[in-house]
């Protein structure tokens, strides 16, 4: 690492993310070295809202799995810091300054956890387990990289790396509607069966009924849902019928053969 403040990257994997995009890049706009965005085929303004900020903007439609998507866009990230951010996230002004703390004096072999806050269905989750869902979103881009998971990747974290949180809120804009939950929910069930029958897993009709039970007990009474009103009630039960779908999905997969000839 030279003596020289290092460079910092944001990226960004996206599709269809015109109505989030600028609002994200907003909140990096003007303090950060380099913007990565790689798209999976957008059909609407995407591309276009990405290139006011960037010219480095990467187009991948054979969707991988979002692991390997994240690797891909690494891949074209130059500076000596990495940001991950989401299109439906903002940077606040306190993040900013941690991250620029950070940059100032940086530590050898250490990832960075940023605590994200959701909006959902009209109010802040504080509760739920949502908060402060905390990320590894900020690395040194030569020090790792996200694994190869379809759904749910994670940063690889070696013995000798280090996580240290940062303070701030990355605010999370995460479901316009109730539709786009089931829409998005849907995909991560499908992602999460298909990653399961790949490793040879199998799954039961009881098996998804008790993980709901548990889901929703977990969130709502362990994890204090209830002090986030209707709305940690309604994210309950959904997070409930999500973990259930996605047992199902797996049993189907495994479990069922289509009649005979």
């Amino acid at each position: 690492m030279s003596a020289t403040k290092p460079t910092l990257a944001v990226a960004l994997i996206v599709k269809n993310e015109a109505d989030n995009l600028q609002a994200c890049l907003e909140s990096v706009s003007g303090w950060v070295d380099e913007i990565v965005v790689l798209d999976a085929g957008s059909t609407d303004n995407t591309e276009t809202i990405a290139r006011q900020y960037t010219d480095k903007f990467f187009v991948n439609a054979e969707w991988p799995g979002f692991g390997p998507q994240r690797r891909l866009a690494q891949s074209h990230v130059e500076s000596d810091y990495i940001l991950w951010l989401d299109a439906d996230e903002r940077v606040t002004p306190e993040l900013k300054q941690n991250i620029m703390d950070v940059l100032s004096s940086p530590k050898d072999k250490t990832v960075y956890s940023i605590p994200r806050l959701s909006w959902v269905f009209g109010r802040y989750i504080r509760h739920c387990g949502w908060y402060p869902d905390r990320v590894n979103r900020l690395y040194p881009t030569k020090l790792t990289q996200y694994n190869q998971d379809l759904v749910h990747e994670k940063v690889e974290l070696s013995p000798e790396i280090k996580v240290q949180p940062l303070q701030g809120d990355l605010l999370h804009f995460t479901y316009n509607d109730l539709h786009h939950y089931l829409v998005k929910s849907a995909g991560y069930a499908k992602a999460w069966a298909e990653q399961r029958e790949k490793r040879g897993k199998r799954s039961s009709i009881g098996q998804g009924l008790l993980h709901a039970i548990g889901c929703f007990l977990k969130m709502y009474v362990l994890r204090a849902g209830f002090l986030d009103g209707k709305q940690g009630f309604l994210l309950s039960i959904l997070s409930a019928h999500s973990t259930f779908v996605k047992y199902a999905d797996l049993w189907i997969r495994s479990s069922t053969e289509p009649p005979k000839a």
